[in-house]
């Protein structure tokens, strides 16, 4: 980093430190502590329901928190995950200095630390939300020399007391300006923390959702992250959420990640982006600026295992609700440019004529365009907010690791292309032919156990992980579920509501 990009960092600590977050050391934290007067340490870590716990210390001395920082805590694992048995329920939780940020919000000034699960043994306790994550990314680079940045778009409503002001019209919410608008100054102080802690964002605006009932204002928004290394990703996705809840906390409103408010009005995804690297680079993008052979055969192991991902990205009832034709949410496996209709799809980027642009619109330009072969990603469309972050992003590495080892991938990616909108009635047909998403958690749960033997191989998930994960989604209950609920409007808005908190 350069010595400007310090000084304008958003992050306290980086700033204060002038070295990034990943160089930062045990003594780099005791000197901000020290000089900076803070008084708490919270201790950070994700539990069995994707949200993020808690773990409060007040320093009391330099040889307390030397050892907080040194050797973490111990923590009730039987309580934290369903899968930890409370005759061997101890489990340590170990701070990881490159995440720590200044508290946002703690009134008592306090840095915050994400925390990595170690069991009795002290090895990384194997079906820990991050150490899957990076066991998966590990088996990735070391079977195929390729990495994987990521990030994601959170969408989200925002449930307020009806506001007759300046309405917006139903379901045209798309990058809508205040007074139509009415959450942006939320949305914004939540960026502003997510920044603070190390966030990388990319934009927010205004959503296509709204609509109001007889007591409340439903508002859609959407803050999107800029490319990561993974880790990386899922950390700032569920820092960014419990962000964007204690910013709507303070005040006074809902906000709910939940797929689904309503039948009938727009639905809240959590698309992926991703992009592939090798030696530090892009290899998303190859030398003429098209798509690579590399970046084909990911994408076809990720439509491959689509139907089994769904077990980690859409994991409650509601998720099925939102994925159904002709909403913007895919149904159909199959991958495709620019085009919102498929399951993956590769953003429109700017290897064409970007300096045009920019001296057309600014008459006289003759500054340097930046390099932007780097920029290009390729996006997940079907999770959304109740995805298991982590065990998301694992079985993302682990379709991607599958698509580069398959023989015949560039094959299949060539059969899955589509250049049309199948969801309009004249490509019928497309559509038809194409195989579909789970229609349910169940059916999520039978392709999870068909395709379980990819995510087996080398130890990346377990055999009890893929157990637990279909038990839970087998006992909602819900295959064919759409069809029992159709026009049953007290029912499906109780099941909305049931899941309004998720993950």
């Amino acid at each position: 980093m350069k010595k400007d990009d310090f000084t304008l960092n958003p992050h306290a600590i980086v700033r204060f430190l002038q070295k990034s977050a990943a160089e930062f050391t045990k003594e780099d934290l005791v000197s901000f502590i020290v000089e900076n007067e803070i008084e708490m340490v919270n201790f950070r870590y994700v539990g069995g329901d994707g949200k993020l716990k808690t773990l409060n210390f007040v320093i009391n001395g330099l040889d307390h928190l030397n050892r907080i920082l040194s050797t973490g805590e111990r923590v009730d694992g039987s309580s934290l995950f369903s899968y930890v048995e409370a005759e061997s329920s101890d489990l340590y939780v170990v701070p990881r200095y490159s995440t720590a940020f200044l508290n946002p919000f703690s009134e008592i000034p306090a840095v915050d630390i994400l925390c990595s699960y170690f069991n009795k043994d002290g090895e990384p306790l194997a079906s820990s939300p991050e150490n899957i994550l990076r066991k998966a990314h590990e088996s990735l680079e070391t079977a195929t020399g390729y990495s994987l940045h990521a990030m994601g778009e959170l969408e989200y409503y925002v449930i307020s007391e009806k506001e007759d002001l300046f309405p917006s019209k139903d379901q045209k919410g798309y990058h809508e300006s205040q007074p139509y608008c009415k959450w942006e100054a939320l949305r914004n102080d939540a960026m502003r923390a997510i920044a603070s802690t190390g966030g990388k964002i990319k934009y927010s605006h205004s959503e296509v959702g709204n609509f109001s009932d007889e007591i409340y204002n439903y508002e859609q928004n959407e803050i999107e992250f800029l490319p990561v290394p993974i880790h990386e990703a899922a950390d700032q996705l569920v820092v960014a959420k419990w962000i964007i809840r204690m910013v709507a906390f303070s005040y006074g409103v809902t906000v709910s990640f939940a797929p689904k408010i309503t039948v009938g009005k727009a639905g809240s995804g959590m698309h992926i982006h991703m992009r592939l690297m090798k030696d530090g680079k892009s290899a998303t993008l190859n030398a003429e600026g098209v798509l690579s052979d590399a970046a084909k055969r990911a994408i076809a192991g990720i439509l491959d295992l689509s139907p089994s991902l769904t077990a980690f990205g859409n994991t409650i009832p509601t998720s099925y609700l939102r994925l159904v034709p002709h909403q913007e949410a895919p149904t159909n496996i199959c991958w495709g440019d620019r085009n919102r209709s498929v399951l993956v799809r590769v953003p429109l980027g700017w290897t064409g004529n970007a300096g045009g642009m920019i001296s057309q619109a600014n008459p006289g330009w003759k500054g340097e365009m930046p390099d932007l072969s780097g920029i290009q990603t390729f996006e997940f469309r079907c999770p959304d907010g109740s995805a298991d972050v982590y065990g998301l992003l694992a079985g993302l590495c682990v379709a991607v690791r599958h698509g580069l080892e398959m023989p015949d991938s560039l094959e299949m990616a060539k059969k899955l292309y589509v250049a049309v909108n199948i969801f309009k009635d004249e490509h019928k047909d497309t559509a038809t032919s194409l195989a579909q998403l789970p229609a349910s958690c169940c059916e999520s749960a039978d392709w999870l156990i068909k395709q379980k033997d990819v995510y087996l191989q080398n130890d990346v998930f377990t055999d009890g992980i893929i157990a637990g994960i279909t038990k839970v989604l087998c006992s909602y209950n819900d295959r064919d579920l759409s069809e029992r609920l159709f026009g049953k409007h007290d029912e499906i808005r109780e099941l909305v509501f049931s899941h309004l908190h998720c993950a």
